[in-house]
């Protein structure tokens, strides 16, 4: 496999959680203007980048293959605890 080609299927990898935090940071900026107001978006979206991307590297670590439904679910729950997290929805 060449650079070029593993390049491809890193992007292809980490397209899920990249999308899934965009995602997330667009709709909280949407539908709670006011707690998201003064968090940006760069930085909770590079936080649940990284969530994501840690949850699909372990669901290929733990099921020997990227893809499943299983590992697609722990991503979507993953990255709505780090953004219940980030906007501190404990606290009302």
């Amino acid at each position: 496999m060449g650079l070029l080609a593993a390049f491809n299927h890193l992007l292809n990898f980490i397209a899920p959680a990249l999308s899934v935090a965009a995602a997330l940071v667009l709709l909280s900026h949407l539908l709670l203007r006011r707690r998201a107001a003064g968090r940006g978006w760069w930085r909770p979206w590079a936080v649940h980048s990284i969530v994501g991307c840690c949850v699909l590297a372990g669901g290929l670590v733990l099921q020997g293959r990227d893809g499943t439904m299983l590992t697609y679910a722990a991503l979507v729950v993953a990255c709505a605890s780090s953004q219940w997290l980030w906007l501190r929805a404990w606290r009302g």
